[in-house]
């Protein structure tokens, strides 16, 4: 028996179109091929040679609860960490959309993390490994300092994603 990597995480969304711009636009991911499975959505990848999609973005009715909403946030999931390069690129892009983000530094290992949302109130983690960075280890500033019971999600930020 054996148990492997994620394969991927699926997000329902009420507005497919914010949520894929959120994702390509921040933070660089790309449209993959979508088998026609029966109702809106998007698959997303890293824009790397040979990534395979790892966020499925379900719309429509698939999104819908029996009373017809679309829940958000990560609820008992606390985050989705997701391996990445690029630190100093990542908060640039976040700090150039106005979004409000966390920083950390694992104690003890070589890795540094950032903390996001995405339009339907899901944390992402991005997980950095210091010997890839090529940067000195980022100074935290205190408002910015990763807290796990801090909840600091602020819908209106992504409104920005909407239609226009």
């Amino acid at each position: 028996m054996l148990f492997g990597k994620l394969f991927h995480v699926a997000i329902k969304t009420a507005d497919l179109e914010a949520t894929v711009r959120f994702y390509t636009e921040v933070l660089g991911m790309v449209v993959a091929d979508r088998p026609p499975i029966g109702f809106p959505g998007a698959w997303l990848k890293p824009a790397q040679a040979g990534a395979d999609a790892i966020f499925h973005l379900y719309a429509g009715d698939a999104a819908k609860e029996s009373d017809g909403s679309v829940q958000t946030g990560t609820a008992a999931i606390d985050h989705v960490s997701v391996v990445c390069q690029g630190y100093s690129s990542f908060k640039a892009q976040f700090e150039k959309y106005g979004l409000a983000y966390r920083e950390n530094i694992v104690p003890a290992t070589p890795l540094w993390q950032l903390f996001v949302f995405d339009p339907n109130g899901i944390q992402l983690e991005l997980t950095f490994h210091a010997a890839a960075e090529r940067e000195p280890a980022p100074e935290i500033a205190a408002q910015r300092r990763y807290s796990a019971r801090e909840r600091w999600f602020q819908p209106d930020l992504y409104r920005q994603f909407s239609k226009r």
